[in-house]
């Protein structure tokens, strides 16, 4: 039998042997890939890519920062700005804020120099090899900042990784130069919050309507918790989103020690609340000015230099600039306008109701399709006249203003056109006599959709009696005396063009004095006058006043016939209550720096330029506080009860296409005026068509505001300076004699008898 062969036994490869060219080929991987990614970095560090931000870059790194205006008051009004942004200090946030965005976004920031390796491996491990894509990102806030700071560029296929390393790169050089406070601010001060709202002053005030140091820990945390998406967790427009999103905020801050776990379970039942308040061009108060002030601040900054040798940007460089308007003001005068303009507006449509405004004069209709963005835009695609009036007649959703708020309608462009055609509109100003400075400015009743300024003094209309105090003081200055007695009686102007002014209340009968046709505003006694005075005179005054647009020479002035600004008008009138001194108007006080370095100080102009003298001045005052005492503005008086020193004028142009009030106090002059954009649209009646109805009421209702508030108290009871002596029996006589009365003074006159002191207040010339 043969021998059994014995067993051996095999001795199997370990398994570390089976792996070790494995784990020799993947060490040179390792190595390659390390020796490739350094090299990288280092061809990234040196420039090769695009240059890398150094610390002289960062430290001259600014924000493109709003500038901001603002009322003589401190009340900002609004800003100029390409990005919203407002920059806050470290002392303007809550601690809750800071604690909140580390806990959320960057737990270990006081304990890394710009990156976390820790995070960048966890990253690695966790996101790319477990492919775990809730374990977070490895950004720390600096890198964010840098991100910020120098957006990335377009390197094509490999922009990613150029960014993450010229990102880490500049991390690094922010924490070198920068304390782990400032870094945080600076980074708060340039993260987007969506909304074209950039830094946390402006998210704050955008979406809580408050500063950042007055947020509370559940406003922090919805403001932390946008950064993530800030279209997702938009708290607007997200809400429930919003409010998980900040939820997970609050397990973040007890997660790291920041809150009890008792306090996020009362956080987490807190209601998302936001006050919601977007800011834009056309919102705020005194969009108008704002408007108007752009293009002057602009030509400002052209011919302004920095230190660097580059011009100012009004949209960059957070300049702050500080105007004469008063809030309180300007707030009284945008309310005055909104309550009676909606009330007239009313009054305006009955009054039509049952036919249009413009049905006498089509050409008023065909004008504003034409002045319409659509019209242009249509004409500039190169349709037709058939092809836009077709497109004008079809039904479009779009949003239209209403007094009652705007409303989202599905209506044809031309009834757009149509409804916006019906709208009066108004402009309303008021000034300092003493040193010029403009308080109030509202150019219209809705800056969205009415942009045509008419308070500025480019936008000219027809001005009306408002006019006849500049033509009386030329009087005065000329030898005609204000107990003078002129003949109302009709002229017809066969040197004109058999031009025969007439008269309101189509009375011709009896005598005024002049003072008396101004209380009355009588238009046959106004010519008579300027005739006497001269028109050349008349105009010399007007351009004396500060009235700068062209006057024609003509009679037809004495009526108010030239076109000029509510802005002129108003500066003109200050001149009757500062002594027959010019007053400029003037809106800019001074201009800084975002650091508060005053650039330039704005001082009123020198008063020395005399329009008047101090008796015309003085006499014409007293002249126009009889208007509103017995005459054309008497409802002041009966209406609005105002027991204020007043002086003022009303106008009104022809056909009732323009209606003017311009007022005096001791400390304020204000003038408004109402109409349509497009003259041909009015009211068809006197009754509601004078500027008594039209305009008077605005600033009625201004003085009411302002006499209400206690903070105005020096403004309402301030009183005129007494007439002096012997000026006070210059004004002693009667508004109106009849024709009987005036032919007794005038043989009395003639007889050349002697008269006594007393009897010589009697002695009056006549003008037939």
């Amino acid at each position: 039998m043969p021998r059994s062969r014995s067993k051996r036994s095999v001795k199997k490869p370990s398994d570390l042997r089976w792996y070790l060219p494995l784990i020799k080929i993947f060490g040179i991987a390792v190595g390659v890939v390390i020796l490739l990614a350094s090299g990288f970095y280092f061809l990234v560090y040196l420039g090769i890519f695009g240059k890398v931000p150094d610390t002289t870059d960062i430290l001259n790194y600014q924000n493109n920062t709003a500038s901001e205006v603002y009322s003589m008051d401190g009340v900002l009004l609004g800003k100029y700005f390409l990005q919203d942004r407002t920059n806050a200090s470290f002392e303007d946030l809550p601690t809750h804020l800071i604690d909140a965005l580390i806990a959320t976004e960057d737990v270990r920031f006081y304990q890394h120099d710009g990156v976390d390796y820790q995070s960048l491996v966890r990253v690695a491990v966790k996101t790319l090899i477990m492919g775990d894509r809730s374990s977070g990102g490895g950004s720390t806030l600096t890198q964010q900042l840098a991100k910020n700071l120098f957006p990335r560029d377009n390197q094509g296929m490999l922009a990613l990784p150029v960014s993450k390393i010229k990102e880490m790169i500049v991390a690094g050089r922010i924490e070198q130069v920068y304390k782990k406070e400032e870094i945080l601010t600076l980074y708060l001060n340039t993260v987007s919050f969506g909304y074209n709202a950039f830094g946390i002053e402006t998210a704050s005030v955008r979406f809580f309507n408050k500063p950042p140091k007055e947020l509370t820990l559940e406003e922090s945390a919805v403001l932390v918790g946008m950064l993530k998406a800030t279209t997702l967790y938009n708290p607007k427009r997200n809400p429930e989103k919003s409010l998980e999103r900040r939820n997970v905020v609050f397990n973040q801050m007890e997660k790291y020690g920041y809150l009890y776990e008792s306090q996020v379970d009362s956080l987490k039942a807190i209601p998302l609340e936001i006050d919601f308040t977007l800011t834009n061009h056309n919102e705020g108060i005194a969009t108008y000015f704002r408007e108007y002030l752009r293009g002057e601040l602009q030509n400002w900054c052209r011919s302004h230099e920095k230190e660097d040798g580059d011009n100012y940007n009004l949209y960059t460089d957070g300049l702050k600039i500080y105007t004469t308007i008063h809030s309180k003001m300007q707030t009284y005068a945008e309310k005055a306008v909104s309550d009676h303009m909606s009330e007239l507006q009313s009054i305006f449509n009955k009054h039509w109701e049952g036919s249009q405004p413009w049905s006498k004069n089509r050409n008023s209709l065909i004008s504003a399709i034409h002045k319409s963005e659509r019209y242009k835009k249509l004409k500039d695609k190169g349709h037709s006249e058939n092809e836009i009036q077709e497109i004008f007649k079809q039904p479009v959703p779009m949003t239209i203003f209403t007094w009652n708020g705007e409303q989202d309608v599905e209506i044809s462009p031309l009834d757009s056109v149509k409804h916006y055609l019906y709208f009066l509109n108004a402009g309303f100003m008021a000034m300092d006599p003493h040193d010029g400075s403009i308080l109030s400015w509202v150019g219209g009743i809705n800056h969205k959709y009415f942009q045509y300024d008419h308070v500025n003094i480019g936008t000219k209309r027809q001005v009306g009696s408002v006019f006849k105090p500049v033509v009386y003081a030329a009087a005065l200055e000329n030898g005609v005396k204000p107990c003078d007695f002129v003949a109302s009686r009709r002229i017809t102007y066969r040197n004109f063009d058999d031009w025969s002014p007439g008269n309101a209340d189509e009375n011709y009968d009896g005598y005024y004095s002049v003072q008396g046709a101004l209380t009355n505003s009588v238009n046959t006694v106004s010519v008579k006058v300027l005739e006497r005075t001269k028109i050349k005179n008349a105009v010399r005054m007007a351009q004396k006043m500060g009235i700068e647009s062209e006057i024609p020479e003509v009679p037809s002035i004495a009526l108010g016939t030239p076109n000029l600004s509510l802005y002129e008008m108003v500066g003109a009138y200050s001149t009757f209550v500062n002594d027959g001194q010019v007053i400029k108007p003037r809106y800019l006080l001074r201009i800084e720096t975002q650091n508060g370095e005053v650039l330039e100080e704005f001082v009123p102009a020198d008063h020395n330029q005399r329009a008047m003298s101090k008796r015309t001045s003085e006499l014409m005052l007293q002249m126009l506080r009889q208007v509103v005492d017995r005459g054309t503005a008497q409802r002041l008086r009966t209406r609005y009860n105002l027991p204020n020193d007043i002086a003022g004028k009303t106008g009104t142009t022809q056909s009732h296409a323009d209606g003017w009030f311009i007022g005096i106090t001791p400390d304020i002059v204000a003038g408004a005026w109402v109409g349509s954009d497009d003259p041909n649209i009015h009211f068809r009646s006197i009754t509601h068509g004078q500027g008594a109805a039209m305009a008077l009421p605005i600033w009625g209702l201004f003085m009411q505001q302002i006499n209400q508030d206690k903070s105005f108290s020096d403004i309402s009871r301030a009183k005129f300076n007494p007439i002096s002596y012997p000026l006070d029996e210059l004004l002693d006589c009667e508004d109106y004699k009849d024709r009987r009365s005036v032919s007794d003074i005038f043989k009395h006159i003639l007889s050349g008898k002697k008269n006594n002191k007393k009897s010589r207040k009697t002695k009056r010339r006549v003008y037939r």
